[in-house]
């Protein structure tokens, strides 16, 4: 009898240690994890096994791929992914602005990027929390014979009002140029964003002022933007710009008008890596141009 009891403890031992070892080695497929190796290259999948030496990776384009751990540079777990038609999305790392506007969205605590327009327009924000962040920029124009150089800096709140439907963010660009002893000139503005970061429309308003004088009627915006896919968007940037026009008669009399002018942009943005590339065209509108006129726009930000 005692013998029968030894082996039927020793067989559950065994089945134990097997199915302990089993449990190990079943990838967990709801945890996706983005690799970056030393050679530049970076991986998304789901972790099959690693030990010491080696990392087993399922990724969707290359299947299963074995990556030594010494080649490892970092190994971050993305919560915020999702599948759509078998292909993994990546969460939106730009959300926060479309090409230049600001909408309702916040950078993630402890994350920053570096914007570059056009090779002049320089601007780097950083968030201090989920709802708080500040940038800098300049455009070096000392560079080309010491001439006056524009700066500014950019901070922005975000409130959330409705989890990822309704986001209000406001801030204010406030700039001057070096060298001139010029006054402090920039806009104080206000922008509502209804839907996810992925896909989203907002409506802003924004006063401008320079010289201690406000304008009398605010700048609007009007923006969306619409993923299409795991590395691309579809980005619309619009505004309404207020100005007066001036009728003069012939008796030397004049009269004044209030009229806006209309910029529409048109384009998109790419995910290359950890680059994001802007590109679109703007088009004014009644601005009293005598030809059809559209402005080519590209950004990088890093």
């Amino acid at each position: 009898m005692l013998k029968s009891f030894h082996r039927i403890g020793f067989i559950i031992t065994i089945l134990l240690i097997n199915l302990t070892g089993y449990g190990q080695n079943v990838p967990d497929t709801t945890r996706t994890f983005k690799i970056e190796t030393k050679d530049g290259n970076i991986f998304t999948g789901y972790i099959i096994n690693q030990d010491s030496i080696t990392l087993v990776l399922k990724t969707e384009n290359l299947g299963e791929i074995r990556i030594p751990q010494a080649e490892i540079i970092s190994k971050t777990e993305l919560k915020e992914v999702y599948v759509v038609k078998n292909q993994i999305w990546l969460p939106n790392p730009q959300s926060g602005r479309y090409y230049w506007a600001p909408n309702g969205y916040g950078l993630e605590e402890g994350s920053s990027y570096y914007q570059n327009i056009w090779v002049l327009y320089n601007q780097y924000s950083s968030s201090l929390s989920d709802n708080f962040s500040m940038g800098a920029g300049i455009v070096p124009l000392f560079l080309f014979a010491g001439a006056p150089t524009p700066v500014w800096i950019v901070p922005k709140i975000s409130i959330p009002l409705v989890t990822d439907k309704v986001n209000i963010g406001t801030g204010t660009f406030l700039g001057t140029i070096l060298g001139e002893g010029s006054e402090f000139f920039g806009l104080l503005y206000e922008t509502t964003t209804f839907g996810s970061r992925d896909k989203n429309f907002s409506i802003g308003f924004a006063y401008g002022f320079a010289a201690g004088e406000w304008m009398d009627r605010p700048i609007v915006n009007l923006s969306t933007m619409i993923r299409t896919g795991p590395r691309g968007y579809f980005i619309s940037e619009n505004y309404l710009i207020p100005y007066k026009t001036t009728s003069w008669a012939y008796y030397g009399d004049y009269s004044e008008e209030n009229t806006f002018a209309v910029i529409i942009s048109l384009g998109g943005r790419s995910i290359i890596r950890k680059i994001g590339l802007d590109y679109s065209l703007w088009i004014p509108f009644n601005v009293d141009l005598d030809t059809f006129l559209a402005i080519p726009f590209l950004g990088v930000t890093i």
